[in-house]
């Protein structure tokens, strides 16, 4: 895979720059690593909008589910998805229907034909096969 992930300062500024987080692939169970996750970022002060088509309606974590990124009428600061490898050209292509500013895959998902979509279309903020709980806790030592 070609795809380098941005300087460790820019994956900083990214979180440091954030308010709002889509998470794609939000789980309603909270064994799931994305609901803890999702719960961790909303401890951190960022406002989540859980992403999820087999849930859109319902309320995960106090907030209402979306069924895809296009349904959010506001500005989205980072994508995190919780989706595998194979699914992320197809949030790709919902993301560059949006403002959203970075493209998140959580650690173990990553995809080369997903980025260099982005890459083409000049959206360069891209994080893959890194965990945001990890980056906050290294932002935060």
């Amino acid at each position: 895979m070609s795809f380098k992930n941005p300087e460790q300062a820019n994956i900083f500024r990214y979180l440091q720059e954030a308010k709002t987080i889509a998470v794609v692939g939000l789980s309603n169970k909270p064994e799931r690593t994305s609901y803890q996750i999702a719960q961790l970022l909303q401890e951190h002060g960022y406002r989540i909008i859980p992403v999820n088509p087999v849930l859109a309606g319902e309320e995960v974590l106090g907030e209402t589910v979306v069924a895809q990124l296009t349904d959010i009428n506001e500005p989205i600061d980072i994508v995190d998805i919780f989706r595998r490898s194979e699914f992320l050209p197809e949030v790709a292509v919902d993301f560059l229907k949006t403002d959203a500013k970075v493209f998140w895959a959580q650690l173990g998902i990553e995809n080369e034909e997903a980025a260099e979509m982005l890459q083409a279309a000049g959206r360069n903020d891209i994080v893959m096969d890194r965990c945001i709980k990890i980056e906050l806790a290294k932002m935060e030592q």
